[in-house]
């Protein structure tokens, strides 16, 4: 199915480096298109991890971050993997659709994270599959797109992590600076939604996409920062990605033992960079005050800003905010930090933005 599909999105002007639509022809109009107008993209760069399975809502309660109990046909939720240190193994989406869970993260994890959660499985009644090959995904950002997108079903989310079903497709809104949502389905249903899309949106690659992540302030997992954070050095708590009511899973103590008894040192902002190469996720920062050893904190995720220079979300050292940070070294771009577009915790919002 994805090579059928793959080929319509060629004859549609896509150009694709190993699966990933990179673009439309035009990367920095879409870029553009992602902040201020409407935009459709191809998700195929995230892969689907399917769990099902009379035990499935036991197991995954045991391993993930969130109350998996809340997650049904209407709601969704991030979520994250931790090992058993407290470190993210992964973050991800979880949503139903036909009775069984689907985790939605980068297509680079999803092997990665079969192999350890059947690690777990033992006696327990639960199937984990790659469902890549299974649903179609693209996205949808942008008043107009998503006017567009409401005259396919009755119901529409209004708000993130709402999900809606009908015409074989399911909507999950998700956070971002206009209306935009994941909309998952089978071929003929993508298909037909992305050419009725396209009247009214720019196709757009990948990196349009990830700009609006950044944008949102949202956290994805690439395998260059596969356990260099705990949640809350992600701000996964801000976005509804935690549960601290919910029990017993991996790494909890970590994570309980940093909210309640610990003091957060680094955490996720927002920033730019005036420079032009674009730093990959895991790129160390840099500062003279930093930490002995420890260094200034990493990119998480970054993008070319379409007016210029660079867009990223970074952890970096919260006492060094309001200090000289740049990316790699002393010679590399300095950065500006800002607050990512939700409330921090009273306490870090003394410490700089």
């Amino acid at each position: 199915m994805l090579s059928d599909w793959q080929a319509f999105l060629q004859q549609a002007g896509a150009s694709l480096t190993a699966g990933q639509v990179e673009h439309f022809g035009a990367p920095v109009a879409e870029r553009a298109a992602a902040l201020q107008g409407d935009i459709v993209v191809d998700l195929s760069h995230f892969g689907l991890l399917r769990v099902e399975g009379p035990d499935a809502l036991t197991f995954m309660q045991g391993q993930f971050t969130n109350d998996v109990r809340q997650v049904n046909a209407n709601h969704s939720q991030l979520s994250g993997h931790l090992s058993p240190k407290g470190r993210l193994l992964n973050v991800f989406r979880l949503f139903q659709r036909d009775g069984a869970y689907y985790l939605r993260m980068p297509a680079v994890l999803v092997q990665p994270a079969l192999e350890r959660l059947r690690k777990y499985v033992l006696m327990s009644k639960v199937t984990l599959s790659d469902a890549g090959d299974s649903l179609l995904r693209i996205g949808v950002s942008g008043p107009h797109a998503y006017a567009r997108l409401v005259q396919e079903l009755d119901h529409m989310p209004q708000t993130a992590d709402e999900v809606a079903h009908g015409k074989g497709l399911t909507v999950v809104r998700v956070a971002g600076p206009h209306p935009r949502a994941e909309v998952y389905g089978e071929a003929a249903s993508i298909r037909a939604l992305w050419q009725n899309l396209a009247t009214v949106a720019k196709p757009a690659g990948a990196s349009a996409w990830a700009l609006l992540d950044i944008h949102a302030g949202l956290p994805n997992i690439f395998p260059a920062n596969v356990e260099a954070f705990v949640p809350q050095m992600v701000n996964l708590q801000l976005v509804n990605g935690v549960s601290f009511r919910k029990g017993c899973y991996t790494g909890q103590e970590v994570v309980a033992r940093m909210q309640y008894l610990g003091t957060l040192k680094r955490r996720m902002y927002l920033a730019h960079t005036d420079g032009e190469t674009v730093p990959a996720p895991g790129t160390e920062l840099y500062c003279s005050n930093s930490e002995s050893g420890q260094g200034a904190g990493r990119v998480v995720d970054a993008q070319p800003a379409p007016g210029g220079g660079v867009d990223l979300l970074a952890v970096v050292q919260i006492s060094l905010l309001n200090d000289e940070v740049r990316i790699g070294d002393a010679a590399g771009a300095r950065i500006t930090f800002k607050s990512p577009p939700y409330a921090f915790p009273a306490e870090a919002q003394d410490t700089g933005s």
